[in-house]
């Protein structure tokens, strides 16, 4: 899970299982925030999820299947509902391409769609591409938490790094090490929205959160909800998987 890299977030738990750390120091708070990068990854991943998108006015689920190679190469395709079968996105590097199969055709996304929301939900295309890690972009430092039992993280991004937040509190369970959620604040340092980790459990033989809810500030009665289902880790993935032609096909 990275600040600016929300994709990561939506593959889920595709990474590797982090170190527990003690926090007290800089250089614990290095390895804290180095095991919240690599959280949900792994060299390659396979998995089934479900969107639940909920606005004022509607509420749209859909189930698709994801793959993820390394960090700059992922493919997801709708499952149900089966009026949306096959629809699909690929994302290698910073490119997004839509595939539409009612009409046979496939859309890649031009930079100034990149604010616009992916398949109608609360993320953006520019979430689906951004990456970056708090060590690298960022200037952190412990922030008071909301509760005592968690550890909290500021971070600023820099100048350089070319992110749309202001600044990113992270809080963090004290004794899993696990994101409990993620604030965004935007350029005037007000709350934009909030990501929230939840349900932990077994997923791929780790411990893990299974549901992540992403909720805008200005619409706290909207949300969009990721929820695990099954998960493999470093599955063997076709060469030509992330690629235009497998954008296409209705298969792996």
């Amino acid at each position: 899970m990275r600040a600016g890299g929300i994709f990561a977030a939506v593959l889920a738990l595709l990474m590797a299982m982090p170190g527990i750390v003690q926090a007290g120091n800089g250089d614990d708070l290095t390895a804290l925030l180095d095991s919240i990068d690599d959280l949900y990854r792994s060299d390659a991943s396979a998995g089934r999820m479900s969107m639940t998108v909920v606005t004022k006015h509607f509420t749209r689920q859909v189930v698709f299947d994801a793959w993820s190679e390394g960090r700059d190469k992922s493919l997801i395709r709708i499952v149900m509902p089966l009026k949306e079968a096959g629809i699909s996105t690929l994302k290698v590097e910073r490119d997004i391409w839509n595939y539409l199969p009612n009409v046979d055709r496939t859309i890649k996304i031009p930079a100034t769609m990149m604010a616009a929301s992916w398949m109608g939900s609360h993320f953006t295309n520019d979430d689906l591409v951004r990456e970056s890690r708090y060590q690298e972009d960022y200037d952190c430092a412990w922030e008071t938490p909301s509760d005592p039992a968690r550890l909290g993280v500021a971070c600023i991004p820099h100048s350089d790094a070319g992110l749309v937040w202001g600044k990113v509190v992270l809080e963090v369970a004290k004794d899993t090490r696990l994101p409990i959620s993620v604030a965004y604040f935007d350029e005037d340092m007000l709350l934009a929205r909030t990501m929230f980790f939840e349900d932990v459990g077994s997923l791929g033989g780790r411990a893990l959160p299974r549901r992540m809810r992403l909720v805008p500030e200005d619409k706290p009665d909207e949300e969009t909800r990721i929820e695990y289902g099954q998960l493999t880790f470093n599955p063997s993935l076709s060469a030509d998987l992330f690629s235009l032609r497998s954008l296409r096909s209705r298969g792996p």
